[in-house]
C-alpha cells in the first residue's frame, strides 16, 4: 500500500495529554482526523480548535477512516480501544492498519496484533519518547515496530509527530526499546537525585555540582531535564510518576521472561513505588526524590 497522504482518513484514539498535540499537529498538516475520548468533551473542545469530526465510540473512528492511531494509558485500554465490543475493529473494514503508539507490553501488543489480523486490520506499534512540549511542536522520537510495508504506510504521519522515526524491526519491538529507555531514564533520574543530596550533605554547591556534571562524564538530559525540578520540588507533570512505574515494571517483567536481569531499573522502580506511596503517582516523575529524600533523612535546598 502507498504511503499515508492528506486524502487519507486518519482516526484518532486518546486525546490525552500527549494525544492531543500530537493529533494537533497532524490537523495542522491537512489531515482530516475522526477523533475520540473516553470523555467526550476533551474531544469536542479538540474539534472546536482543530476541527474534525468527534466520534460517539472507537468503532465509529474505525468505520471513518483508513488508519486509526491509538495513544492510551496501557494494554488494558488498547485492547478496549482496538478489539472491545464498540472497538476499531468492530467498524473498520479490512485493510484498516491500527498504529499504537502507547506503551504497553510487547508481548501484549504482539497478542493484540494476532487479533486483529483476524479480522483483516493490520498493527503497527510506535511508542514515542520526548514529554509533553516534544508532542507540542512535532519533535518527538518515535519507535516503530511491524511489517516494513506498514511502516512505511504510517511513516508520513509519524513524521509530522516525530523528529526521529526509527523502524526498530518486528512487531513489539518499539514498544520494548521504549521500555529499555525508560528504564534508562527512570534509574539515570534516580542517580542524579542521589547525587544532589550527597552533594548537599557533604557541603557541595549544588549549582556547580550542576554545572560541573553537566559538561562531564555525569551530564546526560536527566541532570538537564529533572535536577532543576527535584531542586525546586516543582512537579508539574512532563510525564507522570504512574506512567514511570508501569514502564520500568514492563521493562522488568519482559527482562524477566528473557532471564535478563536489570538491577539498576530494579533499584529505581523500588524508589517510585515509595514516591507512588507518598502520593506522587500523578506528579512528574522528579518527585521521585521525595522518596529519596525521606531514605536520606534531609531535604534539597533550591
Amino acid at each position: 500500500m502507498s504511503a499515508a497522504s492528506p486524502s487519507d482518513r486518519i482516526g484518532f484514539v486518546g486525546l490525552g495529554i500527549m494525544g492531543s498535540r500530537q493529533a494537533a499537529n497532524l490537523a495542522g498538516a491537512g489531515y482530516t482526523l475522526t477523533v475520540y475520548n473516553r470523555t467526550r468533551a476533551t474531544a469536542e473542545a479538540w474539534a472546536a480548535e482543530h476541527g474534525g469530526v468527534v466520534a460517539g465510540t472507537p468503532a465509529e473512528v474505525g468505520a471513518a477512516s483508513d488508519i486509526v492511531i491509538t495513544m492510551v494509558v496501557d494494554g488494558e485500554q488498547v485492547h478496549d480501544a482496538l478489539l472491545g465490543p464498540d472497538g476499531v475493529a468492530a467498524g473498520a473494514a479490512p485493510g484498516v492498519l491500527c498504529v499504537d503508539m502507547s506503551t504497553i507490553a510487547p508481548a501484549q501488543t504482539r497478542a493484540i496484533g494476532a487479533l486483529l489480523a483476524e479480522h483483516g486490520l493490520r498493527l503497527l506499534d510506535a511508542p514515542v519518547t520526548g514529554s509533553s512540549p516534544k508532542a507540542q511542536d512535532g519533535t518527538l522520537t518515535i519507535m516503530a515496530g511491524g511489517g516494513a510495508e506498514d511502516f512505511q504506510r504510517a511513516r508520513p504521519l509519524l513524521e509530522v509527530m516525530g523528529e526521529l522515526v526509527v523502524h526498530v524491526g518486528e512487531l513489539g519491538q518499539g514498544e520494548m526499546l521504549k521500555i529499555i529507555n525508560n528504564s534508562v531514564a527512570a534509574a539515570n533520574a534516580t542517580t542524579i537525585g542521589e547525587a544532589l543530596l550527597v552533594a548537599q550533605r557533604t557541603g557541595v554547591d549544588l549549582d556547580a555540582l550542576v554545572q560541573v556534571m553537566g559538561r562531564g562524564s555525569g551530564g546526560s538530559a536527566m541532570l538537564d531535564l529533572k535536577s532543576p525540578a527535584m531542586r525546586t520540588h516543582d512537579y508539574t507533570t512532563l510525564f507522570k510518576l504512574e506512567h514511570m512505574l508501569k514502564d520500568v515494571r514492563l521493562c522488568l517483567e519482559a527482562g524477566q521472561d528473557a532471564s535478563a536481569a536489570f538491577p539498576a531499573a530494579s533499584r529505581a522502580r523500588d524508589v517510585l513505588v515509595a514516591a507512588m506511596a507518598g502520593g506522587h503517582g500523578e506528579d512528574d516523575f522528579a518527585a521521585l526524590i521525595e522518596a529519596l529524600e525521606s531514605f536520606a533523612g534531609i531535604r534539597l535546598a533550591g
